[in-house]
């Protein structure tokens, strides 16, 4: 007696059970551990591009409070600040506005060694790169508070009531103010990866960097997704004269190097934040629509798709909801691509100075302002953003090499 077993025992556990291709192609996934390193970088940088202003030491829009006094400091660097309110209204800002767009400066920092007080006046010690050299200033206690709607009274027993910015009333004797100014308006503060040439904030920068280098990958997927299925699928399914007309268009904008296509784009667009996003993606569409095509031209002759025919389903019905989602599995795998490659040209084109523009910070703008200190001990300006891009391609690259091979049914 002989005993046969099934020769395909996966597909009829999988039917069984009910486990759906998406699951077998992740379970795949995850015993690719250096693919799943890739996607653990990408969630983390996820949720520092969505955290942005909350956990950037700077909070201010871009991050962009330059403290000229503090420039090119080494990272670890410390320092204690006089916080001298701004002499305006308080704006109210509302908590999502804040996470998104940052805030306006509150204050204006004046970085010190060391202060002591005088009456009603405060004398500072400013920071100074050079030892030997002591600056010193001298600041009325008011002042630092900076009323917008002074009031200060002085009466002769030494008794004073001032009216701070924010509309609170402090009034007491100059001992009390003076605890007042001491403990909300003077600080400490550590630059964990130093600052820039215009003493600003290196972490902070590099944090809302991430989010720039994310955005501008999506909305290029995005729209390369879009019109890549769209003309691809179109040219696949009617074939004839549709497919020749954008098989030449989708081959003459192949013909274009893409960074040159981008430059130029760009220069007709304007310079500017949504300008490169919008460039980016209109060069990256090419490769979706010819793989789509290759797709579609397949799944057409399948016997559902002459069975959908058969029974009077219309044409883009067919095109739509039963040929495109079932070619998508490599688009999946190039959009992981185009996300490293998306990354890529909005780093060169802020390099290049014809990107997003300052202040907001960028990664590739970043490299920019700094390669030059290469050369005088503080490469660390300029390998920091490099190395951010270098690991965030990196990573959107294994993440798409584990797609190729989880969604690979042959594996």
């Amino acid at each position: 007696m002989f005993i046969t077993f099934a020769a395909d025992p996966c597909n009829t556990l999988s039917k069984k059970k009910g486990i759906s291709p998406f699951w077998l192609a992740w379970r795949r996934f995850k015993r690719n551990p250096v693919s799943m390193a890739g996607l653990i970088i990408i969630g983390i940088s996820v949720v520092i591009a969505i955290s942005g202003y909350m956990i950037a030491p700077d909070k201010t829009t871009f991050a962009n409070t330059q403290i000229l006094e503090i420039t090119l400091e080494k990272p670890g660097f410390t320092t204690r600040f006089l916080n001298m309110a701004i002499n305006r209204e308080k704006d109210e800002q509302k908590f999502l506005y804040a996470i998104f767009f940052g805030s306006r400066p509150e204050f204006r920092q004046v970085p010190m060694v060391d202060y002591r007080f005088s009456g009603d006046r405060i004398i500072i010690q400013e920071y100074s790169k050079y030892p030997e050299d002591e600056f010193f200033a001298e600041y009325k206690l008011v002042d630092v508070c900076y009323a917008v709607d002074m009031q200060t009274y002085h009466f002769s027993d030494g008794y004073y009531k001032v009216r701070l910015m924010n509309g609170e009333i402090v009034e007491g004797n100059i001992e009390e103010i003076q605890r007042k100014v001491e403990e909300d308006y003077i600080t400490k503060e550590r630059f964990l990866l130093g600052t820039d040439r215009f003493g600003r904030d290196m972490l902070s920068r590099l944090i809302l960097g991430t989010r720039i280098s994310l955005t501008v990958g999506f909305i290029a997927v995005i729209i390369s997704l879009m019109l890549g299925i769209l003309l691809g699928g179109l040219a696949g399914f009617f074939r004839g004269w549709v497919d020749k007309v954008i098989m030449w268009f989708v081959n003459v904008v192949w013909s274009v190097p893409t960074l040159l296509m981008v430059i130029s784009i760009t220069l007709v667009l304007g310079k500017g934040y949504w300008q490169v996003f919008i460039a980016v993606g209109l060069t990256m569409w090419v490769e979706v629509a010819r793989i789509v095509r290759g797709q579609v031209l397949s799944i057409r002759e399948k016997e559902y798709v002459e069975a959908a025919r058969a029974i009077g389903v219309p044409s883009i019905g067919i095109l739509f909801r039963h040929i495109i989602p079932n070619a998508l599995s490599p688009v999946v795998i190039i959009s992981a691509a185009n996300f490293a490659t998306a990354i890529l040209l909005e780093a060169g084109l802020s390099f290049l100075g014809i990107g997003v523009q300052p202040p907001v910070p960028t990664w590739g703008g970043m490299i920019k302002e700094h390669y030059g200190y290469i050369i005088v001990n503080q490469g660390y300006l300029a390998f920091l953003p490099g190395l951010a891009i270098m690991i965030m391609v990196l990573a959107f690259t294994l993440v798409g090499n584990g797609l190729r091979d989880a969604i690979d049914t042959r594996m």
